[in-house]
């Protein structure tokens, strides 16, 4: 049993629009927030609450499958946090803005209690958040003396408090937030970061996203020491810890099963596998229509969406003899990911047997903003544990995609996409890719400047390289491997319905400077979406973008309908036309091929 001595505390995190200036600079270039705002002037969005400090170890704790309990008592959980109330002395208001975190806290603490438990327990986890008293110090070293058996952990912040120091020498492990301290077994903990008094090369983890500071430290320290418990090295120890600080959300740290899952693929070299994509010569294949894309496909041809008619057209694509000599990977949809060919073997194995590299949309479709009609893309509720699942089916990469619309006044200025729809996509997709990167898949990131609509190929550029920007600034604040993950993006021309349309020498030339400009160099590569251009636009324009080099990336496509809509219009639903559909297919994927050879 592990008895954690500390507070629970109430965090109300509140993300600063900082968009609205709610700050006043001083002469020194220090930025103040003034509390004695106008509302109508500064704004908060996306309030929550959690439950922090003893409640963090508590959970961290009990996840790896330890007992423990807080040393209150009168403490315990149900659905909706702790069942006693919170005294007001515990709460902190958390301001999370683009500077950073700040913090707002009562200026008189809580004061923790010892509770003497009626037996013996193993460990006593004196947790970050105690403010003890010296009544509770004396109570406690009582304790240790009449329980010579039961080990004494210790995170305190500040050893100068002398009754507090009095502890040190009972410690078996203490963890600081100060490199000062001489004793055997010490763990130090700085912003963000966590090293071993013998490990030289600290683990350094960025995650204001999900977790603050705060959390990082409860969540850090509590993971080292159940892992300690468990029995597990200085080295497994921190990678577990690692696994957990780099995948956690409040209120939500993973179990031992997950973590020892995650940091066991670290060994999985996912830069070869993004390298392996983005082959030269090759492409990849958008076979990944959801179901209603794929629905509304054939409602225009009078095919009946059946399982039966979905897989003979996606069969037509995957058996075609020899593609792995045009394809070095192919995204697929769930249900292709879980069905097999004619033969009984799974696509994904077969996939792999033809040296073809499996990967999936993990994306979930589009959601409009409250109150907008512009989109954020669904998806990352549940994606961690579907992307442990696909891994496990052979699965060794992923895609989304986030969509943005373009729509001008009548003046011409730009309308969509608002800068909001632009930040809050990107980060959706570094948090995705985050996860596929610790999941052990290779991510591809999609931000898609949608080509329907009627803006010229001036206005395409400026947003495109608006929304490469913002993803990778997201992508570095996230801690994404740029050499373990591809960009799928638009090619830069004029809307569909923008009249003239942007010439094959017009969009190589501005998708070339944009992405030479804007994609950083160390990316494992680039795949260009054919976005509803024709089959022949899209090969047309590839050919374009390429004489405009060299890149510092590989550059293929990974188109869907410029590829595979030939072949659907010669099957038309007909299994009799099948042979036909697949020449098709073929003719389009030796066009492509031949652009990427010269």
């Amino acid at each position: 049993m592990i008895l954690i001595v500390g507070n629970v505390l109430k965090d109300v995190y509140l993300n600063l629009d900082t968009k609205n200036e709610p700050f006043e600079t001083d002469k020194n270039g220090t930025k103040w927030l003034d509390f004695s705002f106008n509302a109508s002037e500064h704004h908060f969005f996306n309030r929550h609450s959690s439950f922090g400090g003893a409640a963090v170890s508590l959970e961290v704790l009990q996840k790896l499958g330890l007992s423990a309990t807080i040393t209150d008592s009168d403490f315990s959980f149900d659905e909706g946090g702790p069942t006693k109330s919170t005294p007001a002395d515990s709460y902190r208001y958390i301001l999370i803005s683009d500077d950073g975190v700040s913090y707002l806290t009562p200026n008189k603490l809580q004061i923790t209690e010892f509770i003497a438990p009626n037996s013996s327990v193993d460990y006593i986890y004196i947790d970050r958040s105690a403010n003890l008293p010296k009544s509770a110090t004396d109570k406690l070293l009582n304790y240790l003396e009449n329980h010579p058996s039961t080990k004494l952990i210790l995170y305190i912040k500040d050893l100068k408090i002398e009754h507090v120091n009095t502890l040190k020498n009972h410690a078996s492990l203490i963890f600081s937030e100060v490199e000062s301290i001489d004793f055997e077994k010490t763990v130090y903990l700085t912003e963000n970061s966590l090293t071993f008094k013998n490990i030289t090369e600290p683990i350094t983890v960025d995650r204001i996203d999900k977790l603050t500071h705060l959390s990082f430290y409860s969540i850090a320290a509590a993971t080292i020491l159940g892992s300690f418990i468990l029995g597990k090295t200085i080295e497994k120890s921190l990678k577990i810890t690692r696994a957990n600080l780099e995948n956690s959300y409040l209120d939500s740290t993973l179990t031992l099963t997950e973590l020892q899952d995650i940091s066991s693929r670290e060994n999985d070299d996912l830069e070869l596998i993004a390298a392996s994509l983005v082959y030269s010569g090759k492409g990849i294949l958008a076979a990944d229509e959801s179901g209603g894309s794929i629905k509304k496909k054939f409602a225009e041809l009078n095919i009946p969406d059946t399982f039966e008619n979905r897989h003979s057209y996606r069969d037509i694509f995957l058996s075609t003899p020899d593609i792995e000599n045009y394809f070095s990977g192919i995204i697929l949809f769930d249900e292709t990911a879980r069905d097999h060919t004619d033969t009984g073997e799974t696509y994904v194995d077969y996939l792999t047997s033809r040296r073809i590299i499996p990967g999936i949309k993990v994306d979930q479709g589009l959601e409009k903003f409250k109150g907008s009609d512009e989109t954020y893309t669904k998806g990352l509720d549940n994606l961690p544990r579907r992307l442990r699942e696909y891994y496990e089916m052979g699965l060794r990469f992923a895609k989304w995609r986030a969509a943005f619309n373009i729509t001008l006044s009548e003046n011409g200025e730009i309308i969509t996409p608002s800068d909001n729809a632009i930040e809050e996509n990107c980060r959706i997709l570094a948090e995705y890719a985050r996860a596929c990167q610790s999941a052990g898949l290779v991510p591809i990131v999609e931000p898609e400047v949608v080509y329907q609509g009627n803006y010229n190929i001036d206005t395409c550029a400026k947003i495109t390289a608006k929304v490469l920007d913002t993803l990778f600034k997201e992508l570095e604040n996230f801690g994404i491997n740029l050499r373990a993950c591809i960009l799928k993006c638009n090619m830069i021309l004029a809307g569909k319905d923008y009249l003239p349309s942007s010439t094959p020498e017009e969009v190589g030339q501005k998708t070339a400077e944009i992405l030479k400009d804007h994609v950083p160099e160390d990316l494992a590569g680039i795949v260009f979406l054919s976005g509803g251009q024709t089959p022949e636009q899209a090969t047309d324009n590839l050919a374009a973008v390429l004489k405009n080099g060299p890149f510092p990336w590989p550059i293929t496509f990974s188109f869907a309908r410029a590829i595979q809509d030939p072949a659907l219009f010669s099957w038309s639903g007909d299994n009799n036309n099948i042979e036909k559909a697949r020449q098709a297919f073929l003719d389009r994927l030796i066009a492509n091929k031949t652009v990427l050879e010269d």
